[in-house]
């Protein structure tokens, strides 16, 4: 961003400055000012009654600026430069206006001595000229000696009327030899007093300080502070996230955001002395092309900030998804292609941040060039002294190229240069990685199509250890999509979502990285089954291609899964795998969320859910694939994603899958599990008297026992034993397996007992993550919920005894839960702008005795209760629901049948059932978005 202009002394002796979004006296009119002043002083106002009356006017000037700033920005929502000059200029206006009302008329002094001069100066990111609507306002109040009585007054009198005006000002009020000695001890204040800009006062105090900090204080200690620029760089990125692909970035703070830009301004200043960014090129830091891309990056980080504080009224940095919304529509970006505006936004922002990183590792790599960053000692590489193959050669510790010319001769090194690094265990060096990025074009259909190129291509992601260093590094440099030209469009794809926490290029290649950390060992106790698949051996260039192209298809109106298989049908043979490895791939890609949706979405109790996965997966060989690609893509989602409930879901789908694989479907039917169910609870119960043992085993259909777990079926056992018709029995405790906390409820049935017990679990906040409901023979329900605090975590063991009063409360009719949810059934905020369309099914061949109706809709607290209510009311009978959330998005599916025990056959009940749901759907999101 170009510096704004160093003003003199006095304000009426600066010209006001070019290239402003708008004009400079539309911002603020300084002879309109300099007249209201004038006509202050010329009716002998006393000193109160002047500044009461200055302060007033600034401020509606500041509003007017401020209004008239955005307002032209409205209009150019990409022209960051001028308006990041504009803030500066109104800012500069506001700042000497109370330095001339204090210094001149409060606090007059007509022949002050030599110690009583004082001089403005701007630092930090306002002396830099880089100013956004709500910026902090850094000062620096300056004498040349100790601060007298006089500078004192004039400061006063000049800060309260700053804050009065509501500037957010940080300040400091020093003289030269301060400056030098607390430099020398706060990198913090040396890089703010690095920036320091005149702004007016006494003229001569701008070049002694500036020569006393080039001489006294920045001469001879640039290494220094680059290391404390750098480790503060790295500690800013740690807190932030540590990745340039969180969904909800900080502009400013972030990685690849504009601090990491100001960080190359500084170090550059620090040790060139430059006055703007584009310097760097003369110096050979920078390639002009190179320094396009920095300029491009800039604006648009600084255009995406002014809007942000512009749209909050507020200093406001992170993008916020609700917030991402609005700042897509206020730089005019429109939905198109099947993809929302915001998510057309966020690519650009993710791929200039991209930038920024980029240009960073290029510039860092030059000051170790030129000796002024110490070199790293990357990968013990001095230690093995390892010979470099023919055509390169390291340089800082990195490898590079020996002779450009040859190494481009060839086309095929494009791709060998990321193999030779991954052998020699080292990083490229930012010369050969500007070589490759300026040489894109070479990667045509004949080096696509060349047998060498494929077989290094695969052999990075089979044979080194580490592929997901080489696949991120060549999709930094635009290797990848120029090899795989498919992939381009999802390079930098965000998904407007809260459950994926990465960019879909981002998530692929973390995808790859956890199945390489499986065939390492890495995770045999989180994921024992897929490190056991992998052990046992499977087709590993299938695995790793169909991972690499499983989400390739996103960003499109159509199904991802389907598109993304057309996609792999042409691109697998490209990348060198036979007929047969092909076609896998392709089932592989077009079916990759079929497991995931079957273990979440489906009752696993239901022998159909089963048999019909059986079907479509065919093969064992399938089964173990489909297994590990489901595992890497839902760990792959970002952190917290797996958990021991899909683990123990995708687990016991698996294991069924594979008895009914090798013994033959018959082997999961419902009989063969009721049998080894009640051997299993006699087993449990062996101290319970044989008639009471009998009773319980005799009182329960079969749903019931193929349907939960033995250990849920012994707390029901003791809830049931002896219960009176008027009772209800609650059971909470903490389901490890399930990470969640189990409720169970025993009590007389009578209709529309889940949606009550849903709505008794929505009024205390639980969140339900899987329930099952049964009915004994005898008359009673038998019910289960899985529920979760708000943070998505089992309930602590100290707040279940208050959690079942409140349950047991609104269960005998004492809370009513519509209305008392009224007022809880709320949004957050930066959640509201996320959209799912509603979708509803009515599905009568995936169980043998149940409708199941799956509804694909929004979430939000009290959705569960809502649709029950419903279901009640048209009395249709709940037998379980499987909740699958992801993110702002739920599918909650429900096994139901009518009074009669019947499926819900009728096509005219069926829409007028889903009616009655949609609209339940939408009056709730109305209450919610209130």
């Amino acid at each position: 961003m170009p510096r704004a202009s160093s003003p003199s002394a006095h304000p009426d002796d600066d010209p006001a400055p070019d290239s402003l979004i708008c004009p400079a006296s539309h911002i603020f009119d300084r002879d309109a000012f300099a007249a209201e002043l004038a006509r202050h002083m010329a009716a002998g106002d006393e000193p109160r009654a002047l500044r009461d009356a200055m302060v007033g006017y600034l401020r509606d000037a500041r509003t007017r600026g401020r209004a008239a700033i955005a307002a032209a920005f409205a209009e150019r929502p990409f022209d960051a430069g001028a308006t990041v000059r504009a803030y500066t200029w109104l800012t500069d206006c506001l700042v000497r206006g109370p330095l001339e009302i204090a210094a001149q008329h409060l606090h007059p002094r007509p022949n002050p001595t030599e110690g009583e001069r004082l001089a403005v100066f701007a630092v930090g990111g306002y002396g830099r000229g880089e100013m956004a609507a709500h910026s902090d306002v850094d000062l620096l109040f300056l004498t040349p000696w100790k601060i007298t009585p006089w500078a004192e007054s004039v400061i006063e009198s000049m800060l309260y009327m700053l804050w009065d005006l509501r500037l957010k000002v940080g300040h400091s009020s020093r003289t030269v030899k301060d400056c030098i000695r607390l430099g020398r001890e706060d990198y913090t204040i040396r890089t703010a007093l690095l920036e320091n800009r005149f702004l007016a006062g006494h003229a001569p105090l701008d070049p002694e300080l500036n020569d006393a900090l080039w001489n006294d204080l920045f001469d001879g200690t640039e290494a220094d502070f680059i290391e404390a620029k750098l480790a503060e760089r790295s500690e800013r990125h740690r807190k932030q996230g540590g990745q340039r692909y969180v969904l909800e970035p900080n502009v400013k703070e972030g990685k690849g955001g504009l601090r990491d830009m100001q960080s190359l301004y500084w170090i550059s200043k620090y040790i060139y002395r430059v006055d703007r960014a584009s310097q760097l090129v003369k110096l050979g830091l920078f390639t002009e092309e190179e320094f396009k891309g920095f300029l491009n990056a800039e604006r648009f980080l600084w255009a995406v900030r002014c809007h942000l504080h512009i749209i909050t009224d507020r200093a406001m940095d992170q993008l916020t998804f609700d917030l991402q919304v609005e700042v897509a529509a206020a730089m005019g970006y429109a939905d198109h292609g099947g993809r929302r505006a915001v998510e057309h936004f966020m690519q650009d922002y993710f791929r200039h941040a991209t930038t920024v990183g980029d240009l960073t590792r290029i510039f860092l790599t030059k000051l170790e060039a030129a000796h002024v960053k110490k070199e790293p000692m990357l990968l013990g590489l001095f230690r093995r002294k390892r010979k470099m193959p023919e055509g390169y050669e390291i340089a800082q510790n990195r490898m590079t190229v020996a002779d450009p010319d040859a190494f481009l001769a060839d086309k095929v090194n494009l791709l060998r240069i990321f193999e030779e690094a991954l052998k020699a265990g080292t990083l490229l060096h930012p010369d050969a990685m500007r070589l490759i990025a300026s040489n894109l074009r070479l990667f045509d259909d004949e080096l696509r199509n060349d047998p060498e190129a494929q077989r290094i291509f695969l052999d990075l992601m089979l044979k080194h250890g580490n592929p997901e260093r080489a696949l991120r590094r060549m999709n930094e440099l635009g290797a990848l999509a120029a090899f795989i030209p498919e992939f381009e469009p999802v390079v930098a794809m965000m998904q407007f979502n809260v459950y994926h926490h990465y960019t879909v290029d981002e998530h692929t290649i973390q995808c790859i990285s956890t199945l390489a950390q499986i065939e390492r060992g890495e995770l045999v106790e989180e994921l024992p089954i897929a490190s056991r698949i992998l052990k046992e051996g499977v087709n590993r260039r299938v695995l790793y291609v169909a991972l690499l192209l499983h989400d390739i298809g996103k960003g499109r109106p159509e199904d991802h899964s389907v598109l993304g298989a057309q996609i792999a049908r042409k691109v697998a043979p490209r990348l060198g795998l036979k007929p047969d490895e092909c076609e896998t791939v392709e089932w592989l890609v077009r079916y990759h969320l079929l497991m995931s949706d079957m273990a979440q979405k489906r009752d696993l109790s239901d022998p159909r859910t089963v048999r019909d996965f059986a079907k479509a997966v065919q093969t064992r060989k399938r089964l173990d694939l489909l297994t590990v690609l489901t595992v890497c893509d839902i760990i792959g989602v970002g952190p917290g994603t797996w958990n021991n409930w899909k683990a123990q879901l995708i687990r016991q789908l698996y294991r069924e899958t594979a008895t009914a694989l090798e013994q033959g479907l018959e082997a999961v039917n419902r009989p063969n599990r009721e049998a080894a169910a009640k051997r299993a609870l006699r087993e449990a119960l062996a101290d319970w008297d044989k008639k009471d043992l009998r009773t319980e085993t005799a009182r329960h259909y079969p749903p019931y026992w193929a349907g939960l777990p033995t250990d849920t079926q012994v707390v029901f056992a003791n809830l049931l034993r002896g219960i009176a018709d008027d009772e209800i029995r609650i059971d909470l405790d903490e389901d490890i397996d399930h990470d969640a906390t189990r409720a169970c409820f025993a009590l007389a049935d009578h209709p529309g007992i889940f949606s009550r017990l849903a709505g008794a679990l929505a009024l205390v906040g639980a969140n339900v993550v899987d329930a099952r409901t049964y009915t004994t023979k005898d008359g009673y329900a038998t019910a289960v919920f899985w529920i979760q605090d708000s943070d998505g975590t089992p309930y602590e063991r100290a707040r279940l005894t208050r959690l079942s009063q409140m349950i047991e409360k609104t269960l005998m009719g004492e809370v009513r839960p519509r209305e008392r949810l009224a007022d809880r059934d709320k949004l957050k905020k930066r959640e509201r702008s996320f959209r799912f369309p509603t979708s509803i099914t009515f599905d009568n061949d995936g169980s043998e005795i149940y409708t199941i109706i799956e509804v694909d809709t929004r979430d939000r607290p009290g959705l569960l209760y809502d649709l029950t209510r419903v279901l009640a009311d048209s009395n249709v009978y709940i037998a379980s629901a499987v909740i699958a959330t992801y993110g702002a998005q739920v599918v909650d599916s429900f096994y139901v049948k009518d009074s009669f025990g019947l499926k819900l056959h009728s096509r005219s009940r069926q829409d007028s059932l889903e009616r009655k749901l949609r609209a339940a759907i939408e009056q709730g999101a109305e209450r919610a978005n209130a």
